[in-house]
């Protein structure tokens, strides 16, 4: 469940679950308590990844981007992350924070059409 992540990404990981921007709440209000049938973990180790939303059963990374994503390193940075993970069976999708704040259902619409189409004989 958290591939070889070490100690540190764990200590990471902590203090991003301390620390959550405004649409990782919003979002988490709407994932925890298996609220779409599935547990998620939020700010979960996955190797040398910390992922904002993750569901082990369905093996689906949400990602809840800020602006900086958009600057082009950090795209590139995004889309190696995103390959990294798809070598462990991880799908990941991505939504920007003004999605999360101002289209919750839309976004949630989302989320559950993927969780419905990954593995649905589980």
């Amino acid at each position: 469940m958290f591939y070889g992540a070490s100690p540190d990404i764990f200590k990471k990981a902590k203090a991003l679950r301390d620390n959550p921007t405004k649409a990782e709440k919003v979002l988490w209000e709407k994932l925890r308590l298996k609220q779409l049938g599935v547990k998620f973990r939020r700010q979960h180790p996955i190797n040398i990844y910390i992922a904002d939303f993750y569901c082990h059963e369905k093996k689906l990374v949400i990602e809840v981007d800020e602006d900086y994503h958009l600057v082009p390193d950090q795209k590139e940075h995004d889309e190696l992350r995103t390959e990294d993970l798809k070598e462990f069976g991880i799908e990941v999708i991505r939504f920007k924070n003004e999605q999360v704040l101002n289209e919750i259902n839309e976004v949630l619409k989302m989320i559950n059409g993927v969780i419905v189409s990954r593995f649905p004989n589980l």
